[in-house]
């Protein structure tokens, strides 16, 4: 089966792979068409798929980081959006019955879009950083940075709860979840049709 992660090349999705270490599903979306971004995935999915794709491949993937995800979000940039200062629904998926700064009221699709389709690639050329579906990131989730590893790895100690970590924003939500700093704190089995993923190469 060939999955598009949003923003990325094809990847091949491997659901009974011989070395997997736990079961996949392979028709997890609730919305299909070709290039949609695939949702309602777990945390533990995650990791299982890197592995699976890492063996295969040989090369290592793995879920990005909290700082390498914000990092490849801003390219460089220092507004809340990599496009500037608001957001509109010319430019991102997201409820567009909501407002951000001077930005306008606009549409709600109520699904997810296809990778790519807003056209608005960041200085890294990556797209849909933006809305449409939740991404998660490796790190457990620490409600404030203080203690956070420096060079830029996940974090994975020093908290005492259980959640993990989304960043992004969706198609669900409103314009303020979908900033480059926005954060969301899930647990790691929780899944709906928002939540989804893009992999880091090592």
């Amino acid at each position: 089966m060939v999955l598009q992660q949003p923003g990325y090349q094809t990847i091949e999705y491997y659901p009974q792979a011989k070395w997997a270490v736990s079961d996949l599903n392979p028709d997890s979306s609730n919305f299909k068409a070709d290039n949609l971004p695939v949702e309602q995935v777990l945390w533990y999915d995650t990791r299982e798929f890197c592995a699976r794709l890492s063996t295969k491949t040989g090369r290592t993937y793995r879920l990005p980081s909290e700082a390498e995800w914000e990092y490849a979000c801003r390219a460089g940039t220092t507004t809340p959006f990599h496009f500037g200062e608001t957001i509109t629904t010319d430019f991102a998926n997201y409820n567009g019955n909501y407002t951000y700064g001077s930005g306008l009221a606009g549409e709600y699709r109520q699904k997810t879009t296809m990778a790519g389709n807003f056209q608005v690639a960041n200085a890294f050329g990556l797209y849909d950083m933006h809305g449409n579906v939740w991404e998660w990131c490796e790190d457990h989730w620490h409600d404030y940075y203080n203690g956070a590893p420096k060079d830029g790895s996940a974090w994975l100690e020093d908290n005492d709860n259980d959640f993990r970590l989304l960043r992004g924003g969706s198609w669900y939500v409103n314009p303020r979840n979908c900033r480059s700093s926005s954060r969301f704190h899930p647990v790691p089995d929780h899944s709906v049709n928002f939540f989804s993923f893009r992999v880091a190469i090592s």
